[in-house]
Parts: C-alpha cells; sequence; structure tokens
C-alpha cells in the first residue's frame, strides 16, 4: 500500500515489539522499518538501466517472504549495536530488536499483497505476484483510523498500559476493514460474472478491484480471444450487475512481444494489456487494464500507462508520472462513484 499506511503498520509493530522499553523511539524505528522495502523503487533504478526491469523489481525479492527473516537479523544487529551504548546500554535486547525489524517487515508486503499490484512473496524461489485486489493501494478508510490511533500513543508515557490499547484498536479497526473488503469482493466478483455473462461476453478470465481511494467503485477487465471488456459497479448502483461496458481490441500484434523486455512488461500486467500507436513513430502507448480509468467512459484516462520505444538495441518505456486528474476526468469519476 501507499508510504503512509506502511509507515503506519511499521510504528505499530515497533510499539508492540518495543514501546514498553523506548516509548516512542519504538514507533520511530518501527516506521523505518516498514519502509525499507520500498526502498527497492530507488535501488531497483540503481540496479538496472532500463526502466522495464527497475520497475519489475519493485515489490520483488525485498518484499519476500526471505527478505524479512534475512533482513530482521541483518537490520537488528546493526540497530542493537548502535542503540546499546552510552546511557541506552544494556536497556534493549538483540532479540527485541530482531523482533522489531522481523514485524515491520514481515507485515509490510502481507499486507501489500491485498492490493492489486502484487507481491513477490516467494521470490527469489518464485516470481508469483500475490495480489487479491480486494483494496485499493490508497485508501482512507484504512489508514486514517490507524493513524489517529497511533498518533493517541504518542501522548502517553512508555509505562502507560493505554499505548498497547490504543496501538491494539488501531490493529482491530483496520482488520475490521480489511476483513470487510474482503467480503466486498467476493460479492463483487460476482456481480461481475453475472454481468459478463448478461453481456453475452464468452470470457477466458476476469480481474475485479476498487478504484482509487475507496471500496466502493470497482472495476473489472474479462479477457476473451481477441478483445479485453471493461466495466464499473457502484455498490450505489440500482441495479445488481453492470450495464455499460467497452470492449477493445488486445492489438498485442503491433509489437513483437517476444522481447525479453516486453515479456517482462507483460508479466508484470499479467498479461492485462492494450497496445497502440502514439503520434511519434517508433514509439507505442501501452496501457495496464489491471487498473481502472479515472473516466470509466475514456480508456484514454487509464491510470497506468507508459509509453514504450526502442532505443539503444533494447525495448524500454519512459519513467511512470502519474498524472493527476482534470476537473471533468474528477467529476466522472465521482458521478460514477455514486452510482447509476
Amino acid at each position: 500500500m501507499d508510504s503512509l499506511t506502511q509507515i503506519v503498520l511499521g510504528a505499530a509493530c515497533g510499539e508492540i515489539a518495543l514501546g514498553k522499553k523506548i516509548g516512542n523511539k519504538a514507533l520511530l524505528f518501527g516506521a523505518i522499518g516498514g519502509t525499507i522495502p520500498d526502498l527497492d523503487v530507488f535501488i531497483g533504478k540503481f540496479l538496472y538501466n532500463n526502466e522495464i526491469q527497475a520497475m519489475a523489481f519493485h515489490r520483488g525479492f525485498m518484499h519476500s517472504i526471505l527478505f524479512a527473516i534475512l533482513g530482521c537479523f541483518f537490520f537488528g544487529f546493526i540497530t542493537f549495536k548502535l542503540y546499546n551504548s552510552g546511557k541506552r546500554k544494556e536497556t534493549t535486547t538483540l532479540k527485541g530488536w530482531i523482533w522489531l525489524f522481523f514485524l515491520a517487515l514481515f507485515t509490510h508486503p502481507i499486507l501489500d499483497c491485498f492490493t492489486p499490484y502484487g507481491t513477490q512473496l516467494f521470490a527469489p524461489f518464485s516470481d508469483y505476484r500475490v495480489a487479491f485486489n480486494n483494496i485499493s493501494v490508497v485508501d482512507p478508510f484504512y489508514t486514517l483510523p490507524f493513524l489517529i490511533c497511533m498518533i493517541i500513543v504518542l501522548f502517553y508515557k512508555r509505562t502507560n498500559l493505554k499505548r498497547l490499547k490504543w496501538t491494539k484498536v488501531g490493529i482491530y479497526i483496520s482488520s475490521f476493514y480489511m476483513v470487510f473488503t474482503i467480503g466486498n469482493k467476493l460479492h463483487i466478483d460476482s456481480v461481475f460474472k453475472k454481468s459478463f455473462k448478461k453481456a453475452g461476453v464468452s470470457m477466458n478470465r476476469f480481474s475485479a478491484q476498487p478504484s482509487i481511494l475507496n471500496n466502493i467503485l470497482w472495476y473489472a477487465v474479462a479477457e476473451s480471444d481477441t478483445q479485453y471488456h471493461l466495466a464499473f459497479y457502484s455498490l450505489f448502483d440500482k441495479s445488481s450487475t453492470s450495464e455499460k461496458m467497452i470492449h477493445i481490441n488486445k492489438n498485442h500484434d503491433l509489437i513483437d512481444m517476444n522481447d525479453e523486455n516486453l515479456k517482462t512488461l507483460a508479466w508484470f500486467s499479467n498479461n492485462y494489456y492494450h497496445i497502440s500507436k502514439k503520434d511519434k513513430i517508433g514509439t507505442y502507448k501501452y496501457t495496464d487494464l489491471r487498473y481502472p480509468m479515472l473516466n470509466p467512459d475514456d480508456l484514454n484516462t487509464a491510470v497506468f500507462n507508459f509509453t514504450i520505444f526502442f532505443g539503444n538495441n533494447k525495448w524500454d518505456i519512459l519513467p511512470f508520472n502519474g498524472t493527476p486528474p482534470n476537473k471533468e476526468e474528477f467529476s466522472k469519476f465521482t458521478e460514477r462513484f455514486w452510482g447509476i
């Protein structure tokens, strides 16, 4: 999920592990631990001179179970050696620091698994991306109550039992909401299955996920032999099925996708992608169809799209820079959110 959410979850892990011993410092170190896996965004750019490979590195090994196991010993040992000196000597134990970093490093990728982006939990042994698709990468209904509880914790002394109480309240509220999104996902999947069947779509598979910032408006993409079929459904819709769909040709034959980098890009999208030519000769627009459009009626407003080009004897993409929605797109999104 987003960085703020991971910081809050990491802070809660720090409080559970060492809050009684070092107070608010535990929240700080937990937040740092919860941020470490996402540093793969910068490390990937350092390791690779190809944007596709760098992007694929994100949520890879540094988001795996193995990294959490190895990392907790590495970061725990270093932090213990640096912290356990002077007046702080023997106030903490190596075991406590290892436990703190394990909780922070392990819960980070587990939480990411619930989002549509996908997480390579079993790297480097498998590149399978675990993605349950039940919550948006950014969802304030999950994050804000949790954040408020952790802010309250800051105002209590380390020996006050209310610190742990408020930490647990934050965990319980966010976990309850997560369970709700899982149940909602199961319901929405059944809605889209009926919708595609009603529309006469002979699909091979489909994927559904919530749109950004909420769990009310959902988006789905279904794949048939030659086309993709895009649909939205809001919990506020009067109908029990999605009544409007966009049907687009795959256009996978515009480029030879057997190139190693392009195969990685297709893997990244779980093979839900659409290709179209751009005005500049030799460049193409690659749309990752796992993610919805800002304007539900316009494919060109898809959230996740790249410019593909061939340069220096290899296929690459321009760095992804998400553009904020304009007033019209946001209006269409809001209108669809409230149902039809």
